[in-house]
């Protein structure tokens, strides 16, 4: 009955998704280029930087929940690169799909958070908010490694758009400053457009056939995604003793499929984008069975 009610809740996002794919062929590519950029250089980093700056960030928040996250990202760097032998002969390649490994959907967790019955919204902020830099960290200096300076990648990392807004948010939710509604009211309607266009834009992106392109390398990447990885953050909150809120939130985030960002970013660097494609698709549409089930853990072992 969780399991069923879960799904119902997710299932609005699910059919936005497939209402892109219905829609694929009604825009050009360039439009569904510029729908990437609209909501990467902007709708985006609005949604990140309200869900943080909206509400008070302790300082004991970030130093909870920071390593947390952090851990199961790492978890995700180590565990990801065990593909290497299966994949891309080319680094760069598998570096854009190495990077599936680690990244996770925000637009997707801002959803599924809705369903539980105890939303730790707050909380979730803090985690996407300061898990976003070390994501981006991670994925830029994978991609740069043989490509222009340390300085170029540090460049690269500093002015990514997800980066500054969840730094921002972050600084504004530490120091309680409430934002006048002048400003707030704007931002808020940004980011209420994020994720619907989000979801749509990925259906259009998504290669629907990827699931019969499952081998051994995409299996350990998808595997390490969606399994690994809330699996350890399940005996995180066991082996820790966490809070039911910091707790839904972590195996929250480690269950999340990944950003389908991550093709973008790949290209941008000259990496082969259908390999992190096909992998951003297959963690997709397997999250439509595994999230329900995660956040059914999290209601049963968690929050009851």
């Amino acid at each position: 009955m969780v399991f069923l009610t879960i799904l119902l809740g997710l299932m609005p996002s699910f059919l936005l998704v497939a209402l892109g794919g219905g829609l694929r062929n009604r825009l050009t590519q360039a439009a569904w280029q510029g729908l990437d950029k609209l909501n990467f250089e902007v709708l985006f980093p609005a949604l990140i930087f309200v869900a943080a700056a909206s509400r008070p960030i302790g300082l004991a928040d970030i130093v909870t929940i920071g390593p947390l996250v952090w851990s199961v990202m790492t978890l995700g760097l180590a565990l990801g690169y065990l593909a290497r032998r299966f994949g891309p002969t080319r680094f760069l390649d598998f570096a854009g799909c190495w990077q599936v490994a680690w990244r996770f959907n925000t637009a997707l967790a801002f959803v599924a958070v809705e369903t539980l019955s105890q939303p730790p919204l707050g909380a979730l902020a803090v985690a996407v908010g300061l898990a976003i830099p070390l994501a981006n960290v991670f994925a830029v200096t994978a991609l740069s490694r043989d490509a222009g300076s340390l300085w170029q990648t540090v460049g690269r990392v500093a002015r990514n758009p997800f980066l500054l807004a969840a730094l921002a948010g972050v600084v504004v939710g530490i120091s309680g400053v409430s934002l006048p509604a002048l400003l707030l009211a704007p931002l808020e309607l940004l980011a209420r457009a994020a994720i619907p266009l989000a979801l749509v834009s990925v259906g259009a992106t998504m290669n629907w056939g990827a699931l019969a392109r499952l081998d051994r390398f995409s299996g350990i990447i998808v595997g390490t995604k969606l399994l690994a990885l809330p699996v350890f953050a399940l005996g995180l909150t066991y082996a820790l003793s966490l809070s039911p809120t910091v707790a839904a939130t972590l195996v929250l985030f480690a269950a999340m499929p990944t950003a389908s960002a991550a093709h973008v970013l790949a290209a941008g660097f000259g990496a082969d984008r259908q390999w992190p494609a096909t992998l951003v698709a297959q963690t997709t549409l397997l999250s439509a069975v595994t999230l329900p089930l995660w956040i059914t853990v999290i209601e049963l072992a968690i929050l009851r």
